[in-house]
């Protein structure tokens, strides 16, 4: 993968927000921020709140990196603002942003051109509470949140009841609608796509429990395999899946896209979970492990999204140019 050779910028990092991913937002956005220093850019750090469009206007960088993970910076609404703006930024546009992350709308993008994702449906959280929606094991979680926010594994052995107690912790307890998915068995695996290449496959193996929130973000509570111990066969079709989903969506920059395998079922057994826009940028990040196992440092791989964002909108303008 070829690096960057950029001019010395004023970029502007925005991070943080109210979403539950906030504390991640942080984390990846200092880290982005602290690279690009180092690099020489001028870098303003913007922890977003509802007057972010006139810190921005004041600070008048020459690009966002767009740092945010969650609503409203990755479901559309922070770069329809950034379009209005005129400025350009890191990773996906609006229409892309609004379908990614909500999974049923992806499902709906990615399941008709032969990319595998579980069925389900949407479910009403208070009718969880007369019947299970699916037979047991199954999988609940937030249509449109990130990082395994609000994930539950219901099984036979579960402590929230048959059928699901109200008082019982859950997802049911935050959020009105749910998505119910079949749940699909065996290894945890992940591809990240930088710039139209796939990079590589990691098998994520929590130390306890499954990958959720926790897992993700508290050192040495997952493991991380990479490349992935998985037959080659299966490691391509992760790659294909990514690259797929990336341009079906019309990712741009970098997106990183979750698979289960259950690996007695061969190449049919590996199902798409999700594709998500904005991947965390933090120490513990798959997306830069990945880059780092192909070649390109923490510093390189921001300045490509960078690099990537610039050349989009670039030439988006010579476009309007010649029109």
């Amino acid at each position: 993968m070829t690096k960057s050779a950029l001019p010395k910028l004023h970029v502007a990092v925005l991070m943080g927000g109210w979403a539950n991913e906030r504390p991640v937002s942080l984390m990846s956005g200092e880290g982005v921020a602290k690279a690009l220093e180092e690099r020489g850019h001028t870098v303003t750090r913007i922890d977003m709140d509802r007057q972010v469009a006139a810190r921005i206007a004041e600070a008048a960088p020459d690009v966002v990196f767009n740092a945010l993970h969650g609503v409203p910076g990755e479901d559309g609404t922070v770069q329809g603002m950034l379009d209005l703006m005129g400025i350009p930024y890191t990773h996906s546009g609006l229409a892309t942003s609004v379908i990614a992350i909500d999974k049923e709308l992806t499902k709906q993008a990615l399941v008709p051109h032969g990319i595998l994702m579980p069925g389900g449906r949407i479910v009403k959280s208070k009718d969880l509470y007369e019947g299970d929606p699916l037979p047991r094991p199954y999988v609940l979680k937030p249509v449109n949140e990130g990082s395994s926010v609000g994930v539950a594994i219901v099984t036979d052995e579960s402590n929230c009841g048959n059928p699901i107690r109200k008082d019982a912790p859950g997802p049911w307890q935050q959020f009105s609608s749910l998505l119910a998915e079949p749940y699909v068995k065996g290894r945890e695996l992940t591809t990240a796509v930088v710039k139209g290449e796939a990079l590589a496959v990691t098998e994520l193996v929590p130390k306890s429990g499954f990958y959720d929130f926790d897992a993700k973000y508290t050192d040495g509570m997952t493991e991380h395999i990479c490349p992935a111990d998985v037959p080659v066969e299966i490691a391509e079709l992760c790659k294909a899946y990514a690259l797929k989903a990336h341009r079906l969506l019309g990712c741009r920059g970098t997106s990183r896209s979750d698979f289960r395998w259950d690996d007695e079922l061969g190449q049919a057994g590996l199902f798409l979970l999700e594709t998500n826009t904005q991947p965390g940028m933090t120490p513990l990040s798959l997306v830069p492990e990945q880059a780092r196992y192909c070649g390109m440092d923490y510093g390189d791989l921001v300045e490509a999204i960078v690099a990537d964002a610039l050349d989009f909108f670039a030439a988006q303008a010579g476009a309007r140019e010649e029109a």
